[in-house]
């Protein structure tokens, strides 16, 4: 079977990575439960919301980000009994590429360079199973979608929903 896993969000801990940048840059001490239910460029003052789109052109930004609680053991597993392939946009964010993939090598080196596709559009998939945290990428998937939960979409109601990876573990291997 072949699983495809997002990384945003869902590998990688970018919701709390713009918090913290935000509230380094500001001195504030915005949370992830003052968002909750909301991108966190919704959460802070309209001046400011041009920052947090910063964050994503800012060098290091996704070199720095820390895994998911838990994705690195049950990936490990999990491309024991897949066909595992990393999906991720990569190509809006210039550093993205480059970062992601160094980023991969540092935390996830058990998934070979092949199976890593760093897209555009994820409308280009074709397997059995999507992971990921945007419904957007999930509603044209045609096999299983699992919605990752993330602040951000914690309202979003029409996808079967993963809200851990030890919930991951529990339901695919």
């Amino acid at each position: 079977m072949i699983l495809f896993v997002d990384m945003d969000e869902v590998m990688a801990d970018t919701y709390t990575a713009h918090i913290e940048y935000y509230n380094k840059e500001f001195g504030e001490s915005l949370t992830r439960e003052e968002c909750m239910g909301h991108e966190v460029w919704q959460k802070v003052p309209v001046s400011r919301k041009e920052s947090i789109w910063q964050h994503y052109y800012a060098e290091g930004f996704f070199r720095s980000l820390k895994p998911m609680p838990g994705s690195i053991e049950v990936l490990k597993e999990l491309n024991e009994e897949y066909s595992l392939y990393v999906a991720s946009a990569a190509m809006q964010f210039p550093n993205s590429l480059l970062e992601k993939h160094q980023w991969l090598d540092e935390y996830f080196p058990f998934i070979h360079w092949k199976n890593r596709i760093l897209c555009g559009d994820k409308k280009i998939l074709r397997g059995d199973i999507l992971i990921d945290d945007r419904s957007h990428n999930l509603e044209n998937f045609i096999g299983r979608p699992l919605l990752y939960t993330s602040p951000h979409n914690i309202h979003t109601n029409h996808f079967e929903r993963v809200n851990s990876w030890e919930e991951i573990a529990k339901e695919l291997l």
